[in-house]
């Protein structure tokens, strides 16, 4: 779906977008996880055809970007960080206004305001949305020409827990649906729960890329952290594949003396921070 190969890109002279090589398989979320600046927004511009003066070689659906066509667009979805609605119209007249750019048969306006809460607010003006409304309403607007590939920026950025995870769940039944996902983010809980794979992204260069469970593996069994009372509380802690071999645990446990016992593994932030030497925001 996506074959990226030795990409290179500059805002100035100085290189930006490094040696870049990647690729994303059909039906698969894939995320680019990094702080702000990293280049995730650079990338996706120039997979959308819209940063034409790169070097190497950066292909969607076996377009080559920079000479992609009219028709390009047909079977692309885009949900950008900001807002491109039309402010001056409902949200319903910005759905139908969009629906009349594609060639092919449109998703059911509807439906798509229904699935995100919006379809009591349908003809309200965008400008009198808030900003957890817009974002849901940029979401629908992506899905409208139903396109079997969506570049989705900091998709949950703004929403209420009840919103993101409501966003969150339609990310993925687009994907049962078969749509093939480039999700670009700064938050790890996001990419750990929606990704299939990720990539992490600093100074426009990939630093590492797997599957959140591998990454995390990959530095580590679990922990095991528990506590019992001596006259005052004391904790230990053991990593998980070595708890047989643990015989103060092996004691504790035989005797009913554990107060708490609780196992721990690394977070994607502590794999990022460990391997790029930078956090996520």
């Amino acid at each position: 779906m996506i074959q990226v190969s030795h990409l290179l890109f500059s805002y100035t002279k100085n290189p930006f977008i490094q040696d870049m090589n990647f690729s994303v398989e059909e039906g698969e979320i894939f995320g680019f996880l990094g702080p702000s600046g990293a280049g995730k927004s650079t990338l996706q511009k120039i997979l959308l055809g819209m940063l034409p003066n790169y070097q190497g070689s950066a292909r969607v659906n076996g377009t080559e970007c920079k000479h992609r066509g009219a028709d390009f667009y047909e079977s692309i979805g885009v949900d950008f960080e900001f807002s491109t609605l039309y402010e001056k119209l409902s949200a319903r007249e910005n759905l139908q206004f969009f629906s009349s750019l594609y060639r092919r048969q449109t998703r059911s306006i509807p439906e798509l305001l229904a699935a995100v809460g919006l379809e009591n607010d349908g003809d309200k003006r965008v400008s009198d949305y808030s900003k957890g409304m817009k974002s849901r309403l940029n979401f629908v607007k992506a899905l409208l020409h139903d396109p079997e590939l969506l570049f989705l920026d900091e998709p949950t950025s703004g929403l209420d827990p009840t919103n993101s995870r409501l966003m969150k769940e339609m990310i993925l039944e687009e994907k049962r649906r078969g749509k093939t996902i480039l999700l670009t983010t700064h938050n790890m809980l996001d990419a750990a729960e929606l990704c299939d794979r990720v990539a992490f992204i600093v100074g426009g260069k990939i630093f590492a890329l797997d599957s959140p469970h591998n990454l995390i593996m990959s530095k580590g069994a679990a922990q095991v952290t528990y506590a019992w009372l001596d006259q005052v509380e004391q904790t230990a802690s053991c990593p998980m594949d070595k708890l047989s071999e643990d015989t103060l645990l092996q004691r504790l446990l035989a005797e009913n003396r554990l107060r708490s016992i609780h196992s721990s593994e690394p977070t994607l932030n502590d794999i990022f921070l460990e391997i790029t030497g930078r956090t996520l925001v």
